[in-house]
């Protein structure tokens, strides 16, 4: 699936990632990094070119996070399109994921208003069945953030990839997920927390 796409909101725009974005993703992976212990956070410019080339090498349809108020880059995500039966069509159910921000946009409107508009084009553009997210199950600030998202935990997949944090090895990830079905009371949920902003 070769489709690029900006995404745009009040707070946000997820613009197509590229090397144009290289050094601004840079210079937002050099804030706090004790903040990215679990988190797969490029480093140092060949880590973000790296990064950048793995995003499309690996299937994704992948974004710069903009943050409109400071007007720079600010971190990253993505969408893994996945299709139950082969077809040029829209996926039929997606994951979000890849995702990383810098440490002065954490805890700010971006991540809320980003998941927004990532989940009303996958359920409303594409008509996915599910979103599904996941993370390090020791990652307990990501578990709070998803399921404050209004995301269901599904069960955690032992052993089920490298970690990205502290030590390395083998990781659990706990799996999230939204149904279509639930996706109008996540969506009301979502526009109630952002104009808390």
């Amino acid at each position: 699936m070769t489709e690029r796409f900006t995404l745009d909101g009040a707070h946000v725009r997820l613009e197509p990632l590229s090397m144009a974005h290289a050094d601004e993703l840079l210079a937002a992976s050099n804030e706090d990094r004790s903040t990215y212990g679990w988190t797969r956070t490029p480093a140092g410019p060949a880590g973000v070119v790296a990064y950048i080339d793995a995003a499309y090498a690996e299937g994704r349809i992948p974004f710069a996070t903009i943050w409109k108020e400071v007007g720079r880059v600010v971190g990253s995500t993505s969408f893994f399109p996945e299709w139950w039966v082969e077809t040029d069509g829209p996926p039929d159910v997606v994951e979000i994921g890849a995702t990383f921000l810098a440490a002065s946009a954490q805890r700010t409107a971006v991540n809320t208003e980003a998941k927004l508009l990532m989940l009303t084009h996958a359920f409303e553009v594409w008509g996915v069945q599910r979103v599904s997210l996941k993370t390090d199950a020791r990652n307990e600030r990501s578990r709070a953030a998803i399921e404050r998202l209004g995301a269901r935990y599904d069960g955690t997949l032992r052993r089920h990839m490298p970690a990205y944090g502290p030590g390395g090895g083998p990781r659990d990830s706990a799996f999230f997920s939204i149904l279509s079905e639930e996706w109008p009371a996540v969506k009301s949920g979502l526009h109630a927390r952002l104009s808390a902003y």
